[in-house]
């Protein structure tokens, strides 16, 4: 399975009013919340695609040390490619499915509201967390109950 992950407002619930702690390794912390869930998804043959507006400030050994700092082991990880022609992270995960998509079964993790704005049958595999919040176990459920 292909899992298309945010990061901010996924993994890392959005607090403007406290300080974003930074850990070693330049990132801040997950929570616990958040990675309890994507560890329900993960399986050997788990791709995770990062959609995150800091995909490209790391690299891919990067990412998979971040992830794995912070309990998620990943055997696989890749960056959704820029689209000069994207305006939002809907085009751009868009853009992926009419160049990339290759019928493989997939989930899209991500609270933009852009993607709001996505086909009905790709928001059919969206889970939209709220931004203050995360991911959640129930979020999972709800979409493993519903679609797969």
């Amino acid at each position: 399975m292909k899992i298309f992950l945010d990061i901010d407002g996924v993994m890392v619930p959005a607090k403007g009013w406290l300080k974003q702690e930074i850990l070693e390794d330049g990132f801040p912390p997950f929570s616990k919340k958040a990675v309890q869930a994507l560890q329900m998804l993960l399986t050997p043959h788990a791709e995770v695609i990062l959609t995150t507006s800091h995909r490209f400030n790391f690299t891919v050994d990067q990412w998979i040390q971040i992830f794995s700092n912070r309990n998620l082991q990943l055997s696989q990880i890749d960056i959704l490619p820029a689209c000069s022609k994207a305006k939002s992270r809907k085009d751009e995960i868009m853009n992926w499915f009419e160049h990339d998509y290759k019928g493989e079964s997939y989930l899209i993790i991500d609270d933009d509201s852009s993607v709001d704005d996505l086909p009905n049958q790709l928001k059919k595999r969206l889970i939209k967390p709220s931004p203050h919040i995360g991911l959640t176990e129930e979020l999972i459920n709800l979409i493993l109950q519903s679609t797969l």
